[in-house]
């Protein structure tokens, strides 16, 4: 037996007056309204309705029943509008994980645009590069960068990154500029500790040749802005997203390196906790990033 439709019909019952009118009402037979009735009277161990041929009237238990049951049967009414509510014009707390040289360098302005279209949301950012677990700490989204995610992590990918390969003017200078990817192995390196490549950095010739250079890194880090700036002192060679060192690019302070190869595959992607059940709230705020931040909008 099904507790929730048996106790709905119940409730209709009382609530029309009879069975009949009931089972129009709900659009079921008389039959299946007379065994939900009886079937949840069974259940649970009570008779709720005195019935005669010509009147029907609650017992005593019959009569807590109905109101206890439709009370609830309201408040869940209640609560589904206020979901498909909130689908539409989503209110409440939003927690975000972003990385943290991510969030300085590109979040900002966007957050700002999204509170702008939903006002009545509020957010609570957290900047880490350490990989948050979303259920435990309560984040509705987490913003991951990597060529690749962990089978079975539920995600939709906002955007594509590309990452360069750089060095300060005078690094080059002192210890020449690399032509082949595998002339790395023999230069001062700075490596991001969570890089999934970890020291073997991938590239990718203009002919589709792959080859992964073994690096034999000075310094690792998990703060891309450290191994930046440790790279425009002069500190060695570092692969790293561009939204870390165009800034640094533009100005001159680092130069590129290897220009006409093609190296990390990164891709910015949402996390969340459940596709079926996805929050209206979750919902909005990963179409706006995909709306603001995705490939079609840099286009």
């Amino acid at each position: 037996m099904d507790l929730f439709a048996a106790t709905r019909v119940f409730v209709q019952v009382v609530d029309s007056g009879s069975f009949a009118r009931a089972a129009t009402a709900l659009d079921l037979s008389n039959a299946v309204v007379t065994r939900q009735v009886a079937a949840l009277e069974a259940h649970l161990g009570a008779r709720l309705l005195h019935r005669t041929t010509r009147r029907m009237s609650l017992t005593d238990a019959g009569e807590d029943f109905y109101a206890r049951s439709r009370s609830i049967l309201e408040q869940l009414e209640e609560a589904q509008a206020a979901a498909a509510q909130g689908a539409r014009d989503p209110v409440g707390l939003l927690r975000v994980s972003a990385p943290l040289s991510y969030g300085t360098s590109r979040l900002a302005p966007v957050l700002a645009r999204f509170h702008r279209r939903y006002p009545q949301l509020r957010l609570d950012v957290d900047l880490s590069d350490r990989m948050v677990d979303l259920a435990n700490e309560g984040i509705d989204v987490a913003l991951r960068i990597a060529t690749r995610l962990d089978p079975g992590v539920i995600s939709r990918r906002v955007a594509t990154l590309d990452a360069v390969v750089c060095a300060a003017p005078d690094y080059v200078q002192r210890r020449g500029l690399p032509r082949e990817p595998a002339e790395l192995s023999r230069h001062d390196t700075l490596s991001f500790s969570y890089l999934l490549a970890g020291d073997e950095w991938p590239f990718t010739g203009a002919d589709g040749r792959r080859e992964q250079v073994r690096v034999h890194p000075k310094v690792h880090s998990n703060n891309g802005e450290l191994l930046r700036d440790m790279a425009i002192a002069g500190g060695g060679i570092i692969l790293q997203p561009r939204f870390i060192v165009e800034q640094a690019l533009r100005a001159g302070t680092l130069v590129p390196i290897l220009e006409s190869y093609r190296t990390l595959d990164l891709n910015l992607h949402a996390v969340y906790l459940s596709r079926r059940f996805l929050p209206g709230k979750v919902r909005v705020f990963i179409d706006f990033l995909v709306d603001t931040l995705g490939d079609k909008a840099r286009t």
